[in-house]
């Protein structure tokens, strides 16, 4: 059908129209109007009405809307009014239109996301089309939940810094762990900084990841690591400087050897901080990653400096014991040995450069 121009004269005196009888006939002529199969309308009569829908959608009932909304979203760019006006709706009306309509703008996305709710900014991430902006707005005021569901959306746009906030936020949100680790595309640097937070299956998925990155990329990971480095300070323990001194005098000595971790080990609490230090110094990563590798007994993260560092079996296994609270024996020192073994030494090695950065800055 054609829309011809007295029938819209018509319809455009429905704004007025509070019979239950007129609302039924704008709802047929919306229906009519806005169906895919219905015969092309031209854009200057179809803008006319667009505008008019606009202005009188918000008269009708939730219902009505949800079925306008419904055919708004199915009508690509024609409805550019009622498509920004339904989309502020409550989100039974909104969704459809926030979810598949090509009519909606940049600023009433965003707009969206400011005013609206977490279910609005849900429904925004399964897009079709999402630009970096707007990606950047959800992650800043999306609930991981949202954030979860923008990264799973491969069609949409995510920029370095806004990966970069997701990470930091992911510290505290296992949630967001997997989607991360799993979404195409995100900055090497930013996938080994939650290494040391992520459980060891994921940790796996890193390593791989990192196996097929490119050798051109890696140094471009490096050069965007070191640019953005921060040396934060931490809290030192009581007995750090005498430590450091006792270690500087190994290592001017030649006595600062792998070997000599086992013996500061077995010393006990006394060479406790030594102990780091000294670990610290020999896989040449900062003191600050060895307190949290050696009070979280985190022998996973311990396996890749060992294997990264050219420490063999055996004395991965006896630092790893050493360590263990659990005291499991020869089944400990078996489980250790096999866990030295998974990890491949280039791309122990590859990772490691990063936890490097700071002590080659």
């Amino acid at each position: 059908m054609t829309f011809a121009a007295p029938r819209f004269a018509m319809l455009a005196e429905l704004e007025k129209e509070t019979t239950s009888q007129g609302r039924r006939e704008l709802m047929r002529r919306v229906t009519e109007a806005l169906d895919p199969a219905s015969a092309p309308i031209g854009d200057e009569e179809i803008g006319e009405f667009d505008t008019l829908l606009a202005a009188v959608a918000s008269d009708y009932s939730t219902q009505m809307r949800v079925q306008i909304a419904a055919l708004v979203a199915a009508g690509n760019s024609r409805f550019t009014h009622s498509a920004q006006h339904l989309a502020l709706d409550q989100i039974e009306v909104a969704r459809a239109v926030l979810e598949r309509s090509e009519a909606l703008s940049e600023d009433t996305l965003l707009k969206v996301i400011g005013k609206k709710s977490q279910e609005h900014m849900m429904a925004v991430t399964r897009r079709a089309s999402i630009t970096p902006t707007i990606s950047h707005a959800l992650v800043e005021h999306g609930s991981d939940e949202v954030v979860s569901s923008l990264l799973t959306n491969e069609k949409a746009q995510i920029g370095e810094a806004t990966f970069a906030r997701v990470a930091q936020r992911a510290e505290n949100s296992p949630v967001l762990h997997a989607p991360l680790i799993r979404r195409a595309h995100v900055p090497v640097e930013i996938l080994n900084g939650i290494y040391m937070k992520v459980e060891t299956e994921l940790r796996r998925e890193i390593m791989h990841k990192m196996e097929a990155v490119p050798a051109e990329e890696l140094e471009r990971a490096f050069k965007r690591s070191r640019e953005k480095l921060a040396n934060a300070y931490q809290e030192r323990p009581e007995d750090f400087a005498a430590s450091q001194s006792r270690i500087d005098g190994m290592l001017r000595n030649g006595a600062l050897k792998p070997p000599v971790l086992v013996t500061l080990l077995r010393e006990g609490k006394p060479s406790r901080t030594a102990f780091k230090i000294a670990f610290a110094a020999l896989t040449e990563v900062e003191y600050d990653l060895m307190e949290q590798v050696t009070e979280s007994r985190d022998f996973d993260a311990a396996a890749l400096l060992c294997r990264a560092a050219s420490f063999d079996r055996a004395l991965f296994i006896a630092l790893a014991v050493g360590l263990d609270s659990a005291e499991r024996g020869l089944a400990g020192a078996e489980a250790f040995g096999k866990l030295y073994e998974s990890v491949p030494v280039q791309t122990a090695q590859r990772a490691i450069r990063f936890w490097k950065i700071r002590h080659a800055a």
